[in-house]
Parts: structure tokens; C-alpha cells; sequence
């Protein structure tokens, strides 16, 4: 928050003034009074200023308005800008509210490390010499397979994309859980919407059913914003005045207005139904039941059909992942997408299978390793229980609450496909 402060020429370190430049650190004393100009409510009158540490002329950051492409390029120094630092306040207002929220529900909190979905998108992490081919160890030279065994661990690892499956382990032991941690994904995207390194937010909650994890899904967005609108009014303010006029409308609207639901086949009747009407204006036109729903159909539902925010649920299984709970009619599981207005998908959870036997079915019938698994099996194994989770990314969380719309400006230091400076 900036606070002006008037220097009158007859304090006796006034000349400090004539060193001043754009960038400066200074150190003022005086009093605050109310302020005469508009815009602020108070002021300092100052009595003493030193200079603490001055700023060169070529300070990139001179008093303009900078592209945000500009300032990733110098990502160490935007966070004296009005935007950054106005998502960073409210981003750790966001954290707090999430510790908070899950702490005041009996949540445990874990810091879990996992491989989970996406085996071709993770990470591989490595101390072989990658710089010298010639001396990484081969299982044999015919094959010019890597000898795992001579790594660090002994084995391929990868960095995590999800704590789910250990999340689950604990859950399966101490009740309710949540993850809230660094996550990363080498997905070749340049989108707005995704990040190399993020962070996810996941509960595992144990006796727990697919429309009991909707709730508290709901709750917990629910708690975070309203959180939000209680305790940064000044950022909200300012995101209302410079990137989206309707920000704290809209978030106002989600604290109060009850979230929809709709079963995933019936929301593909409402789409054929839309795009009948003029197929053309639809990047993609084709839906029918197995269709994975791209943004623009997300965005469809939750603004124009629900104008608000709605959950999907019981996807065809064959588009979601193994461990995702069977329905009966043998064409759906047990999962949900939490669509939002101007984002899109912003949860997605499941009730996870539970029956060893159908579970190991699942994943020969998606060609996973069993022998991988076998932790997890275990699960199944020994004193099984129904249980439920779900993940949020919180910087797709930061953009909804704030209204930026590129996710590179949610997150300190963004890392995505050629970009790794910071």
C-alpha cells in the first residue's frame, strides 16, 4: 500500500530531496495527518528523510505502464509494481484462508510427495552424467537401455505431479487430509492457463462420497473468497479500477449464490442443443458422450447456460483416470469438474475405487504396472474404505479471485516451456 509523503523546503534535510530518483529507498519520519488530495485518506509530514539507497538511471522500472510481458523479464523486480503486488497480498490472504478453512474442519495437513496421473508429463530427475553420454550406465549396449540402477535411487524418479495417491494413504489412516504443495508438469503449453511448476491444493477425506466431497468443495471456495472480500478491500479495489470492473461482483456472487450441478450427459444435451444453433462460432463443434470438454464448453455451461458456478459429474470413464470409482452402468465413474465463470475448470475430484478386485481389473485394462502400485493396492488390501478427494490449482484459484488473465502473474516466479530464468 502507498502512503504519500510532503516534504516542506524548510526541514533541515531537504537537500536528500535533489538525490532522489525513481526506484530510491528512503527513510522518513514525521507525522500523519489527514490528507488534503484525493484518493488517500492520510499522509505523512515529513520531519527528517534520508536516503538509504539510491537508484540508477537505468532502473527498468520507470514510471509508465509496462507490459506484464516485460516484467516477467525481470520477474526479481516486479513485485514493486501496483499488480504484483497486489496478487501477492492476495494470494497469501488465499493461503491463509485454505490453511485456516481445512485446520477448522478437522483436516490434517500433509506434506505428501507422489507420481500419480500423467506418467508422459512429469519431470525425469536424474544425477547421471546427461552431459557426457558416453559415461551414463547401460543396462546393455545392444539395447542402449539406461542402467536405473546406478542412479541416485536406484530407479527412474520423476518430480510430483499430484500427492493424491499418497494423500490417500493417510487418509485411509487418520480420517480427513489435505495436501497443499508444489506440484510440476512438463506439459509443452504456452497457454494462459498452465504452468510448469504450480501449486495444488488436495484433500483426501476418508467415509466419503462423491456429492459429500462436492460440499465440501463448495465450502471450500466459498470460505477462501469470502475471506478474501473481508480482508483485501484495498487490492480488490484496485483490480475493480485497473483489470476487471466486475471482479468484486463476481465474488461477491459466488459467496452467495448456491453452485449448480449437472450430470455430464445431460450437460452434453445442452450443448448439442447450443451449438445447433450455429455451429460455426465453435472452435469445437463435435460433442457427443466421450467428448473430453474443451475450455469454451466449460465456459459455456458455468456463464452462459448456469451463470454461475456448476459442478459436472459421472464423466465417461474411459476419458478419466483408473482410479476413479465404476458407476453400475459401466460407461461412467464417480467424478466431478467444478466450472466456474471466466476460468473454466477450476476442481477436479473423484470418489477413488476402493474394490481391490475392480481396481486391479481397471488398471491391467489401462496398461499400468502392477507391481508399481502394489503401496496402493494395499490400501484395498487391508481394511478398505469408501474415500474421496479432490485437487484445485491455486493459481487458477488467484486469477478467478484477482481477474488477471494469464496465470504467469499468479505465481512469483513462473517456469513454463523456454522460460526458467528465475
Amino acid at each position: 500500500t502507498s502512503l504519500q509523503a510532503i516534504v516542506e523546503s524548510d526541514i533541515p534535510s531537504y537537500s536528500e530531496v535533489s538525490k532522489l530518483t525513481t526506484g530510491s529507498s528512503v527513510q522518513v519520519k514525521g507525522i500523519v495527518v489527514k490528507s488534503l488530495g484525493k484518493g488517500q485518506l492520510y499522509e505523512i509530514k515529513v520531519n527528517e528523510l534520508s536516503l538509504v539507497g539510491d537508484c540508477p538511471s537505468d532502473y527498468p522500472l520507470q514510471k509508465k505502464r509496462h507490459s506484464q510481458e516485460f516484467l516477467r523479464s525481470i520477474a526479481h523486480l516486479r513485485a514493486r509494481t501496483n499488480t504484483i503486488s497486489a496478487v501477492s497480498r492476495v494470494r497469501s490472504q488465499l493461503a491463509f484462508a485454505t490453511h485456516q478453512f481445512f485446520q477448522s474442519e478437522g483436516f490434517v495437513y500433509l506434506q505428501s510427495p507422489s507420481d500419480c496421473e500423467g506418467a508422459g508429463e512429469m519431470f525425469h530427475v536424474t544425477t547421471l552424467p546427461i552431459d557426457n553420454i558416453n559415461n551414463i550406465p547401460l543396462q546393455n549396449k545392444t539395447t542402449g537401455l539406461v542402467d536405473y540402477s546406478k542412479d541416485f535411487f536406484g530407479k527412474p524418479a520423476y518430480l510430483t505431479v499430484s500427492g493424491q495417491l499418497s494423500g490417500e494413504t493417510y487418509a485411509c489412516a487418520l480420517g480427513d487430509i489435505y495436501t497443499f504443495g508444489p506440484t510440476f508438469r512438463a506439459e509443452n503449453s504456452q497457454t494462459t492457463r498452465h504452468l510448469a511448476e504450480f501449486h495444488m491444493i488436495e484433500p483426501e477425506m476418508a467415509f466419503c462420497d462423491l456429492f459429500s466431497a462436492m460440499d465440501n468443495a463448495e465450502q471450500y471456495v466459498r470460505y477462501v473468497v469470502k475471506y478474501v472480500l473481508e480482508n483485501s478491500k484495498t487490492d480488490l479495489d484496485f483490480f475493480e479500477k485497473f483489470v476487471d470492473k466486475t471482479v468484486k461482483e463476481r465474488l461477491d456472487k459466488l459467496v452467495n449464490q448456491p453452485f449448480n450441478r449437472i450430470a455430464y450427459k445431460n450437460a452434453i444435451k445442452l450443448l448439442q442443443e447450443e451449438i445447433a444453433k450455429d455451429p460455426s462460432i465453435w472452435q469445437y463443434p463435435n460433442v457427443e458422450f466421450g467428448t473430453d470438454l474443451a475450455t469454451e464448453h466449460e465456459r459455456w455451461l458455468a456463464e452462459k447456460h448456469f451463470n454461475s458456478c456448476v459442478f459436472v459429474y459421472n464423466y465417461p470413464r474411459k476419458i478419466k483416470a483408473f482410479y476413479m470409482r465404476d458407476n453400475d452402468d459401466k460407461e461412467t465413474v464417480d467424478s466431478f469438474d467444478l466450472l466456474v465463470p471466466g476460468i473454466g475448470e477450476l476442481i477436479g475430484g473423484s470418489q477413488r475405487e476402493e474394490r481391490y478386485n475392480i481396481l486391479i481389473d481397471k488398471m491391467k485394462e489401462f496398461n499400468l504396472n502392477i507391481d508399481d502400485y502394489w503401496w496402493y493396492l494395499d490400501l484395498r488390501k487391508y481394511g478398505s474404505v469408501p474415500h474421496s478427494g479432490y485437487g484445485l490449482g491455486f493459481e487458477r484459484l488467484v486469477c478467478y479471485v484477482t481477474g488477471i488473465d494469464n496465470i504467469r502473474e499468479a505465481i512469483a516466479y513462473p517456469r513454463y516451456p523456454g522460460s526458467a530464468e528465475f
